[in-house]
């Protein structure tokens, strides 16, 4: 069994954590009836938690252009190294996609509500989503995007988690090449 290297463990569970973070506030905000300050402020935190996201995806993306992943274990089948190989690549798609939909809705809001990161850092609107002056369906585009991509995120992390724990429980080394063994180490 060939680990991934300690950067790209610590970059995965990173990202994991921005992500599902960010995915928890945002279901938070569909779906509880908060008043105006407190959702302005946890509409901020949404979008500290996907930025952050975002660039993790960016530093990912080096790491995996200069530093190869380990090959897939022998043990798996071809359907599952084609699923784990789709699986992957459509992290990532989300990874990107996701938090990039949600900045383009901020910008092509007419309300032009600033970005503050963590209540510090101010973050720029896309200049040229910003800039047009007939964005009217650009907004609402690009909200059933981020929508619906957050609500297929949420399906591939299931199915990503599932699948790490089917092989967890079959024995096999997914998770130990991710960070996380089950066998004791023999002395």
């Amino acid at each position: 069994m060939t680990p991934y290297s300690r950067g790209a463990v610590a970059l995965h569970w990173l990202s994991a954590l921005f992500v599902l973070a960010a995915i928890g506030v945002g279901l938070y905000m569909k779906n509880a009836p908060l008043p105006p300050k407190t959702m302005f402020a946890l509409f901020q935190l949404h979008k500290s938690l996907g930025v952050t996201a975002l660039g993790l995806a960016a530093l990912r993306l080096v790491w995996r252009a200069t530093h190869r992943p380990p090959p897939l274990p022998e043990a798996l089948a071809p359907w599952e190294r084609t699923a784990a190989h789709a699986g992957h690549a459509l992290l990532y798609v989300l990874l990107i996609a996701v938090p990039v939909s949600g900045w383009v809705v901020v910008s092509a809001s007419p309300l032009k509500l600033p970005t503050v990161l963590y209540g510090a850092i101010p973050w720029p609107h896309l200049p040229w989503f910003s800039t047009l002056e007939d964005k009217k369906g650009l907004e609402p585009l690009f909200k059933a995007i981020h929508d619906t991509g957050a609500l297929v995120f949420i399906a591939v992390i299931l199915g990503h988690g599932a699948a790490a724990v089917r092989h967890a429980v079959k024995g096999d080394v997914p998770l130990a090449r991710m960070g996380f063994s089950f066998r004791r180490k023999q002395r």
